[in-house]
């Protein structure tokens, strides 16, 4: 008895340290995220205070009224800068899940030469930055045509090679009995993709959602997008708040808040399914 009383109390000792660890870790993880926050809320003679402060004693919103003002006096209205974001965002990620998806299939189920190899590329092409890739996309778009225009925010995605990664090897998780079943049911490859595959795999793709969603809300295409009227929020925000990088230091962070909130609610909707993904990318090669 007093043996399963000292197990009991280790078990209850080990689960309070990991509840005190984790919480430790969140609280360090959040802190980039409410210090941003707090940043947006302090009036202007708080923001330069030596030794500085993290909390605000005068908290104000009046960062983002003149945010606000300042978009207001903008020769291209606010609203297209926000049509543009939210435009490219849905194309960017519908596309990148789409295109990852047909790919990701037959490299999963499919057997034909070169499928090893091919796939070793899309892996040896997660090890380049966006940096390394800049001058040959561009390139690229400027012999297609497409520099300048909304095409140059979402068409690169189908290249995006993270999304095929992660689809495939949640793929091939999946029974090829089932493939089987549906290809003797008269189903075909697209069928079997769309109906069979995708639903089996959802918290794979809501996971590349979250990516996709994030990467391409933050997007800026500076090097592609010149018309003012075809920049994202973004690099809206940027600009105004970059023409004084001191005197509007509070309206900055203010806007990078505002950035931060659609991706933070999409991840909320959708963040069950993170953790499911990450566990079974690593399984396969």
């Amino acid at each position: 008895m007093s043996t399963k009383l000292r197990r009991t109390k280790a078990s209850v000792v080990g689960d309070v340290s990991t509840y005190l660890l984790l919480a430790l870790y969140a609280a360090f993880m959040s802190l980039p995220l409410i210090y941003a926050i707090v940043q947006s809320l302090k009036p202007y003679n708080e923001l330069f205070l030596f030794p500085p402060r993290f909390f605000t004693r005068n908290p104000t919103l009046m960062n983002f009224r003149k945010l606000f003002d300042l978009t207001s006096t903008s020769w291209v209205p606010f609203s297209r800068y926000v049509f543009n974001t939210v435009l490219n965002t849905i194309l960017g990620t519908v596309v990148h899940i789409i295109s990852a998806a047909m790919c990701a299939y037959p490299l999963a189920k499919n057997k034909f030469p070169g499928k090893k190899t091919m796939f070793n590329l899309v892996v040896w092409s997660l090890l380049f930055t966006g940096g390394v890739t800049e001058i040959p996309v561009y390139l690229v778009m400027s012999y297609l045509g497409i520099v300048d225009t909304y095409f140059a925010y979402w068409l690169p995605e189908i290249a995006a090679t993270m999304g095929v990664f992660l689809l495939k090897q949640n793929m091939a998780e999946i029974p090829d009995a089932m493939i089987e079943a549906a290809r003797i049911d008269g189903a075909g490859d697209w069928k079997i993709l769309w109906s069979i595959v995708m639903p089996s795999i959802k918290p794979a793709w809501l996971t590349l959602a979250i990516f996709s969603f994030q990467r391409n809300w933050n997007a800026t295409a500076g090097s592609y997008i010149y018309t003012e009227t075809l920049k994202t929020l973004p690099t809206a925000l940027s600009q105004i708040t970059a023409a004084g990088s001191v005197a509007r230091a509070g309206e900055a962070y203010a806007a990078s808040v505002l950035m931060m909130i659609p991706p933070i609610i999409f991840f909320i909707f959708a963040q069950s399914s993170t953790v499911k993904t990450m566990a079974h990318a690593g399984i396969k090669g």
